[in-house]
């Protein structure tokens, strides 16, 4: 394709030609089709992007200065659609899973949960559900880096490798978090779990 025929189709798409559009994509369109492709990695994304470029071009053409050839302004123009719709779309993905873990955790804190009615439970038992609440509390003012590991491994029941995998990091970074946010909650929950202690030590009063 020559330099000619693209000065002359640039004169048409600036000229608003309605004819232009249709030759744009005639000489173009399989170009762009086949860049989107190799970037999108399937069709259908591949052929929104396509539509987007000629579009892009259309609307843009005023800003084609010649100072390089039309093939690889369009080229430029396909890339960064391209690079722009696989960003978005991982924003995208990223939020959903962001999403389903929140809810996987509220879930499982709610699972945690006892009920408030406390007046016939021994008190064995009433400082236990207050522990229970304690825990609830304590791992929900958690820095959330730390409360999804442990939610994960100690509440769903995950393994190392499987909760690595969901939070897309590696195994000892997983480990390391854990740690950190077991300590945490341990200093957190040192008053509960001592008046526990304290609690079956002390004999009871007739």
């Amino acid at each position: 394709m020559n330099r000619t025929e693209d000065r002359q189709l640039v004169a048409k798409l600036q000229a608003r030609d309605e004819t232009a559009v249709h030759e744009l994509a005639e000489r173009y369109g399989s170009r762009i089709y086949q860049l989107a492709l190799r970037q999108m990695k399937n069709r259908e994304d591949a052929e929104e992007v396509t539509q987007d470029v000629l579009m892009k071009v259309y609307r843009k053409i005023d800003a084609f200065r010649g100072d390089s050839a039309l093939s690889s302004w369009i080229y430029r123009i396909t890339f960064n659609t391209a690079m722009s719709r696989l960003r978005t779309s991982k924003l995208a993905r990223v939020a959903q899973q962001h999403e389903r873990n929140r809810d996987s955790e509220d879930e499982n804190l709610r699972a945690v949960r006892q009920p408030a009615d406390w007046s016939n439970m021994p008190d064995e038992e009433l400082l236990r559900a207050q522990l229970r609440r304690a825990v609830v509390a304590a791992i929900q003012d958690l820095p959330e880096i730390y409360r999804v590991p442990v939610v994960l491994r100690d509440i769903e029941g995950l393994s190392t490798e499987e909760a690595s995998t969901r939070l897309h990091v590696k195994d000892q970074t997983l480990k390391s978090r854990l740690h950190r946010g077991r300590l945490m909650l341990r200093a957190r929950l040192q008053a509960f779990t001592s008046g526990l202690a304290l609690h079956r030590q002390t004999p009871a009063f007739s």
